[in-house]
C-alpha cells in the first residue's frame, strides 16, 4: 500500500508524520472522503471545493489543489481496487503543544482504502448530543471527529450503522458521517445548512437531482415520516429501515427507491458532476 505524504508517494510502513503535529495533538486539520471506482474518482473538483472552503473555515492557508489531485491520481493508480475510500487530509502542520499554530506549514496526506458496496437499507438510532448550529467550526469538515466516534459506537452497540443528531433547538440535522432526508406525502425533505450539518456533496447531488426541499424539521419528524434515507459518500443514497425500535418495513420505499436509481444513473454518467 503507497500513500501520499507532502510531496511524494511513500510506502504505508515507512510514511512518518511529526508526533508534533497539530492535526493529532489538537485536531487541526480537514479532510475530505472521496469515492473511487476502478481508479476514477467520483465528484473530485466538489470536494476539494469544499476543502478550501473548510480550509479558510479553519484559519489555513489554501491547498494546492494540483498536488491534491497529483496526490489523488498517484495513490489511485499505485493502489488498485475496485471500489475504495480516497482520504484527503490536511491539517495545520508540526506545531506546539497548544492551540497555537506553528510555522512549519501544512500536511498533506492522501491515503486510499478499499470499501465494499452498502446494502439497500440501514438502522439507525437517535443520540442525546446535539449538534451546535452556531460553533466555530459548524459547516466545516474538520478532524475533530471524536463526538462523531462516541456516538457511531453507541449505534454499533445497538445494531445500527449511523447515529442522528439534532440541534440545540431541537431540529432534526445529521448523522456523524451522513445528511438525512425524509418523506412526507410523497415529498422529499432535507435539512437546511442553517441547522448545522455538513453540506454533503452527495447531499447537494441528491437535492438538485431529485427536487428534494430544504426545510426545517423537528427530531420528532423522524417517528412519523413515510421513508427515511441517507446520504454520503461512501452510502450514496441508503434507505433506513428501523430508527431506534420504529420499524419501517418494506425499505427501500417507492420514493427512496426512486431517488436510489436517479442517483446510480446520475452519477454513471458523469464522474464529476
Amino acid at each position: 500500500m503507497k500513500l501520499w505524504l507532502d510531496g511524494r508517494l511513500e510506502d504505508l510502513e515507512s510514511a512518518r508524520v511529526s508526533v508534533f503535529d497539530h492535526g493529532l495533538t489538537v485536531g487541526d486539520g480537514i479532510f475530505e472522503t472521496v469515492k473511487a471506482m476502478d481508479g476514477r474518482p467520483f465528484a473530485l473538483t466538489r470536494h476539494l471545493d469544499r476543502l478550501t472552503r473548510s480550509a479558510r473555515g479553519l484559519g489555513l492557508a489554501d491547498p494546492d489543489l494540483d498536488e491534491v489531485r497529483e496526490a489523488c491520481a498517484a495513490v489511485l493508480a499505485a493502489n488498485p481496487m475496485p471500489l475504495g475510500r480516497l482520504r484527503i487530509t490536511y491539517t495545520g502542520g508540526e506545531g506546539p503543544l497548544g492551540s497555537g499554530r506553528g510555522e512549519a506549514g501544512p500536511t498533506l496526506v492522501v491515503a486510499l482504502g478499499e470499501i465494499t458496496p452498502r446494502p439497500d437499507s440501514t438502522a439507525v438510532i437517535t443520540v442525546p448530543w446535539t449538534r451546535n448550529e452556531r460553533g466555530a467550526l459548524t459547516g466545516l469538515k474538520t478532524t475533530s471527529y471524536a463526538e462523531n466516534v462516541v456516538a457511531l459506537a453507541r449505534a454499533a452497540q445497538q445494531g445500527a450503522s449511523e447515529a442522528l443528531f439534532a440541534n440545540t433547538v431541537g431540529q432534526l440535522c445529521e448523522g456523524t458521517g451522513s445528511n438525512v432526508f425524509v418523506v412526507l406525502d410523497g415529498e422529499i425533505h432535507t435539512p437546511p445548512t442553517a441547522s448545522g450539518c455538513l453540506a454533503g456533496i452527495t447531499r447537494a447531488l441528491a437535492v438538485e437531482w431529485t427536487g428534494a426541499r430544504e426545510s426545517d424539521l423537528p427530531l420528532d419528524v423522524l417517528e412519523r415520516a413515510d421513508e427515511i434515507f441517507l446520504t454520503s459518500t461512501t452510502r450514496d443514497v441508503q434507505a433506513v429501515h428501523r430508527v431506534d425500535d420504529r420499524e419501517l418495513p418494506g425499505a427501500p420505499g417507492p420514493v427512496t427507491a426512486k431517488a436510489m436509481r436517479i442517483f446510480a444513473e446520475r452519477s454513471g454518467d458523469d464522474l464529476d458532476p
